[in-house]
């Protein structure tokens, strides 16, 4: 068989479906979810956008969200990293805590009312392994289970169940979800196929929308390479309406030159602004695994960390502004994540080593801008194993914003997790009132304290006292590993206040947490083992 017959006969038109726009891969996720069919269809709100910030490698989010109100325990835990505190931006509306000095962009969207700090985001049973905690965040699964779909992919699935059968159609022309990158996430990756779309890169993509490729050398292999490229433009399925879309936008705002991060979520502005209907969009931006030479020894607010802080920063506030000339910004929400974050003390080589929960920032014009929850808790003489306990799970930010911004019933965003999950999720004020018409965000929650123990310190039991306003309550003990070591409430309760025991017996000395939740309520408190 000639090579050129192989390469027809044996390239599926899926492989080849991949396009490239100003060199970034751009991922088309598939339009048959029924979630997404029905967006589109207008059963729900068919104009709301999700863009989701990949920052790969687990970023220090110690140096990122700095705890002013308890800055001596903070510093004392990373001297060598430590950003000075009359360096430390101020974030409006919050007092206490502030953001790394080169996020005056981010500054200024909390400022403008358009950017939400979400405290200590992680998940019971932390895993240290960049692939392993990645699939756990795109799978939305915990640590000791292999689920090989994507949360963002469950929920297209939900919409389109039929995909790729018959899409696009007339009804449903455009991509479901846009990655850019070369090859689709678990993120969007549904029961049994993948309901996304990837632009490669930037360059590819405005190859795309020019009608031009790259040249091929003038060689066997290169005639290859364009017989190739040739098939993967005639079975290009969504080519045109990217291609469309893409040129109804003749004029952008501003966006900060040498920013990869930038480069993408200008392409994304650019198809939101053309009228593309795609629900979700993935970008992604690398270089967090800072082990060593995160800062500038001679400036702590300058360095590798620092670059990469300020590349996010001023991209995302380039992106809500050109948003916001284009129009579109009332449809559009962000949000940014890591796999995970790092250790509270730094090490002797001016880095942070693999950690456990870590801040999050969602952005937009529809986001309930300030802070939710509260430092965390950093020990006085913090050892090199200690983690930040997990104050909110990762899983209850997805409930939230398919509920509240994709305007699901609790009941099939539910359905979306595994069943041991379910009860665990809350529902959190991350989201203006009329998100979702019909929909009444959750109240504020109460800033009271709901959870003490006494005695504290104590040598083998203490006693947990907490205060519900009913409902299903979870009271987690978590290590300084950052690891849930026991469950010890778990059921529902009618409004009251009620005790339960926590037994240490077995347990080396310590610090320990208890964190409590209540519908949106949770508190972490800390609890001293002593001999």
């Amino acid at each position: 068989m000639k090579r050129r017959d192989f390469l027809l006969n044996s390239i599926p038109a899926a492989a080849l479906l991949p396009e490239v726009i100003n060199g970034y891969s751009v991922k088309a996720f598939n339009s048959n979810s029924p979630l997404v069919q029905a967006l589109m269809r207008g059963n729900t709100l068919t104009d709301h956008v999700l863009v989701i910030v990949q920052l790969s490698g687990g970023n220090d989010g110690l140096n990122m969200v700095i705890p002013v109100a308890d800055y001596s325990n903070y510093f004392n835990a990373r001297t060598n990293i430590a950003i000075p505190q009359n360096r430390v931006l101020s974030i409006a509306g919050v007092t206490g805590t502030g953001i790394h000095p080169s996020m005056t962009g981010l500054q200024t969207l909390f400022s403008e009312g358009k950017a939400k700090l979400v405290q200590a985001v992680g998940y019971p049973q932390p895993n240290f392994s960049h692939f392993r905690a990645t699939d756990i965040w795109m799978s939305g699964s915990n640590s000791n289970q292999e689920v090989y779909s994507g949360w963002a992919g469950r929920y297209l699935n939900y919409e389109y169940p039929d995909f790729p059968t018959g899409y696009p159609n007339a009804d449903v022309p455009d991509p479901l979800a846009i990655q850019i990158g070369s090859t689709t996430t678990l993120t969007t990756q549904g029961p049994t196929v993948n309901m996304g779309m990837s632009i490669t890169n930037p360059t590819n993509f405005y190859n795309l929308i020019n009608g031009t490729t790259d040249p091929a050398p003038n060689t066997p292999a290169g005639k290859e390479l364009s017989f190739i490229r040739q098939v993967n433009q005639q079975t290009q399925k969504y080519s045109t309406v990217i291609k469309n879309a893409a040129n109804a936008v003749t004029q952008q705002s501003a966006y900060p030159t040498n920013n990869s991060l930038a480069d993408q979520l200008k392409i994304v502005a650019r198809l939101i602004g053309g009228g593309l209907k795609t629900r979700v969009y993935m970008v992604s931006f690398g270089g967090f695994d800072t082990h060593s030479v995160q800062v500038n020894a001679g400036d702590t607010t300058t360095g590798a960390h620092a670059t990469l802080l300020q590349r996010i920063s001023d991209a995302i506030k380039a992106f809500q502004d050109d948003l916001r000339f284009l129009n579109v910004e009332e449809r559009v929400v962000g949000m940014t994540y890591s796999e995970f974050g790092r250790r509270i003390k730094s090490n002797s080589s001016t880095g942070t080593d693999h950690g456990a929960a870590a801040p999050m920032f969602l952005f937009g014009s529809q986001i309930d801008a300030g802070m939710l929850g509260v430092n965390p808790t950093i020990p006085v003489n913090a050892t090199v194993n200690d983690n930040i306990p997990m104050q909110y799970d990762f899983r209850s930010v997805y409930a939230t914003l398919l509920e509240k911004w994709f305007c699901l019933d609790k009941t099939v965003v539910d359905s979306l997790f595994p069943p041991n999950i379910n009860s665990q999720l809350q529902s959190l004020p991350l989201l203006k009132a009329g998100a979702c018409s019909g929909i009444t965000p959750p109240p504020p929650a109460p800033t009271d304290v709901v959870i003490t123990n006494s005695p504290n310190p104590f040598t083998s039991s203490t006693t947990i006292k907490f205060t519900t306003e009913g409902g299903h309550v979870l009271i987690q003990i978590i290590d300084t590993l950052g690891r849930v070591i026991k469950i010890l409430v778990d059921r529902e309760y009618t409004a009251g206040t009620y005790t339960a025991n926590f037994n240490s017996e077995g347990l080396p000395t310590g610090i320990y947490y208890a964190r409590f939740q209540n519908g949106i309520t949770q508190q972490v408190r800390a609890m001293m083992k002593v001999r």
